[in-house]
Order: C-alpha cells, then structure tokens, then sequence
C-alpha cells in the first residue's frame, strides 16, 4: 500500500486543475487514471497537415474567464470563430430554409417558449419529445429535435422538459448554448484544448513521474474515520483526503465504505452520460471562405436529414481548413455500425451540393465516438433521468465526510455543458475545500 496526502480520481481537466492547487499547497498528491492518457472529455490529435485539431470539449465560451485565464497561463493561443451572424439551415430535401420560413420561425418560438419555462419557479411536465410533437409543422418538429440532441446530446424521449429547462437555466439560457459567437462556441485555441490537460500533467509530473498513475481504475473507496483507503486495479492507497472528479454515472461499479450519502446516490442512479459523435475533416486551406453563393463564405450548417448534425468551421488563423461536425443523441448512435469510411461519405457527401465536390475529398479526417468510450461514458455531459430532479446540475457536492467532489457537472459555475469551464471552476472549489479541511485538523 502506498501512501499520499490527497488522491485525485480522474485526470480530466477539474481533477488536474485540482492537484495543481493542492501540490502548489504543499500536499502530497497522486492522481490516478483508469484511461491510458490524460484529459478526460478532452482529447486533441495532431492532423497529417500537422495541425492541432480538438475531438473532444474545444470551444471558450463568452465570459469564461477561468479557461481564457489557464490558456493563456498555459502558453497557448486563443483565436474566435469564424462564423456568420446565423448557421445555414438545410431541410430533409437539401433546400435551405429561410430564417423567415414558417418552420423556422415555429422552430425558434419554441425555443423562447423553453428559455421562458427555464425562468419558472416551478418545474415543467413531460418529456421533450412530448413538447416536441405538439409542433404543428414536421419541418419545426425536426429542426427543434436536430437542435436539442447537438445542443445537449441526449435522447428527447429519455429527457425531461424539467432537466431541459434545468440545463437551460443553469447556462444563461438555450440561445446562448447554440450561438457562437458571443456564446458557447465563441473561441477556440490553435494548439487544441487538449493541450491544457497535457501541460497541466507535464508540470505534475515534472518532479514527480509517479504522481499521475495511468491505466489506474479505482474500484472501492473506504473511510474508516481516520483516513480514506482508494482500492485500484494496480493496488491501494492510503490518503487523508478523496478528490472525486469522474462523471456521476460512472461511479456506478465503484464500492463506497460507508454508503454515500442519499443524495450523493440518488446522483448516481438518476443521471445517465449524453451520446455524441464527432468528426474533424481536415483540408489544405478553408476553401468555403472563398464561397459568396449559399454559404456567404461560412461552413456553418444545420442539416435535418437523418442523421441530423452540425458543422462548424474551427479552422486556426492561416492553418488548413478544418470542419467540425457533431451528432447527438439518438442519431449519433445510429453511426455505430458504419465503417469510418461510410461514415466520412455519409456526411461530407451531404455537404457537396453546399460547398461543392472538394468538401468530399478530404486530406484527414478524425473521428470520436464518445458514447463508445469506456471511461469517459459518453459526452459532453451527464443528463437527468426523467422523473426525478436529482440528476439536475449542478449536482451535489458537498463533501461526504473526507470524500470531495468536482468535475463539470459538480460545478456552481457553468455546469455540464460549458464543460471546460465548469470543470476548472468545480476543480479549484474542491481542492479550497480540502487545503481548508486538511488545514482546520492540523
């Protein structure tokens, strides 16, 4: 049995922003990793072009403060999205719908309507698929379903109108989480997100090799009221304190002595990870920017035949081109059984009648399934169970005796969906609690 301050579960973002905090404290910490590499819902591969390219959480939003402050303490570089004032939205047809059409304008009331339930102080009944089908339009219908599985990645038929409304709430509202710029997806960073968790390890293990233990799952924590015993797959470790920084659902097969608390638990059961499928295409140069027809010099589509997705050009300033696409819920699953190579042409192909045949052909192409994962569970973000409010985020985290908690969902700031954000904020909140208990004991 080894030995440690503090060990960290998770070597995400929240649970590396903690352990910094706590080793720059003067702790002893260990963190440990069931996954083979660091990161978490992050995860950035380098292109054949060799550019740095983010199949996993990537985007700054507007006032995220403490990711703008870790990029730029990191030494990376931050550029905003190319993007137009609103996407290209383009019907099961292949038609481009006008903002003003009545499958629009339906569309974006509904919208209101759910952004205006999200300010009740009351919670709202039923499914989102059952608001949904009160649309009178098929094409509204389909646009709003399209929209809320990107935007939240999670089935309408297993998400409530009060989880829904609960997310909203939480993140300033559904127009910010789908805009842009001034939004969710306002900026990006040329060297990946990724590269955060990656420095932040390299600065762990600096003087420390060991202090980050990877392919590391932890299967039972223990506090006997003197101290917490962490039971892993490559043995155990004695510590004061418990940093918890995995998503709720995946804390499923782990053995908690003594039984969490109610409400910790009720969090386990009652939330489930969303589904989500991305790609990166990667090109030469950004070649749509030099389009003045249908696109206006933008790559950003809304495309409602099945699978439903969403593209977005993430490309750097004077990089090659880069074509973020996303597929959420129900539809992202349904690309499960293709090959890569029938997925690439499922999608790109789609784009060609947009952007013309050069969008078929690209020179890399990068994709992840997160729902295949089996550490992360899924992405962006947990989501509630129909029913029961406590899947809601933020969820609980009070600390459960020597057991503390973090990660984005656990975050009073921007939770779940803001995800990079919430997770440094919940990470920081953590590690201040335990400096304070550690402290406080003597």
């Amino acid at each position: 049995m080894t030995a440690a301050q503090v060990v960290v579960v998770g070597a995400g973002m929240s649970g590396l922003v903690a352990a910094r905090q706590l080793v720059r404290a003067g702790l002893e910490v260990v963190v440990v990793e069931a996954a083979d590499r660091v990161g978490g819902r992050m995860l950035t591969r380098t292109s054949a072009l060799g550019s740095r390219l983010d199949l996993g959480g990537q985007w700054i939003g507007a006032g995220h403060r403490r990711f703008t402050d870790l990029a730029d303490e990191l030494g990376t570089t931050r550029f905003q999205m190319h993007t137009p004032k609103t996407p290209v939205i383009v019907d099961r047809a292949g038609q481009v719908l006008p903002i003003a059409s009545p499958t629009v304008l339906a569309a974006g009331a509904a919208v209101l309507a759910a952004e205006s339930a999200a300010r009740l102080p009351f919670p709202t009944t039923g499914t989102v698929r059952s608001a949904i089908d009160r649309l009178p339009s098929a094409g509204a219908r389909r646009l709003l379903e399209v929209l809320i599985e990107v935007a939240t990645t999670g089935a309408p038929d297993r998400l409530s109108m009060d989880g829904l409304t609960g997310v909203i709430s939480a993140l300033g509202g559904l127009n910010s989480m789908l805009r842009t710029r001034g939004g969710a997806q306002d900026s990006l960073i040329a060297e990946g997100a990724g590269e955060l968790p990656e420095r932040l390890a390299a600065q762990l293990t600096r003087d420390r090799p060991d202090r980050i233990r990877l392919d590391t799952r932890v299967t039972a924590i223990a506090d006997d009221g003197e101290g917490v015993t962490v039971e892993t797959t490559t043995g155990s470790i004695r510590a004061a304190r418990v940093v918890v920084t995995v998503p709720a659902p995946m804390l499923d097969g782990v053995e908690f002595t003594p039984p969490l608390p109610d409400e910790q638990q009720a969090a386990i059961g009652a939330t489930a990870m969303g589904s989500v499928y991305k790609a990166i295409a990667v090109y030469p140069d950004p070649f749509w920017r030099k389009e003045t027809s249908a696109t206006g010099g933008h790559a950003e589509f809304v495309l409602l035949d099945a699978p439903g997705v969403a593209t977005f050009d993430s490309s750097s300033p004077d990089g090659p081109g880069h074509l973020c696409l996303l597929v959420g819920g129900p539809d992202a699953h349904a690309l499960d059984d293709l090959t890569p190579q029938a997925r690439r042409d499922l999608l790109l192909n789609r784009l060609v009648p947009l952007l013309g045949e050069q969008v078929a052909a690209p020179v890399d192409w990068h994709e992840r399934s997160w729902h295949l994962d089996d550490f992360a569970g899924g992405g962006y973000m947990t989501l509630p169970a129909p029913g029961t409010r406590a899947g809601h985020v933020p969820l609980p985290h009070a600390p459960a005796a020597r057991i503390h908690w973090a990660g984005t969902e656990r975050s009073e700031s921007k939770p779940g969906y803001s995800y990079i954000e919430g997770a440094i904020a919940a990470g920081e909140r953590a590690a201040g609690e335990v400096i304070s208990s550690l402290s406080a004991s003597g």
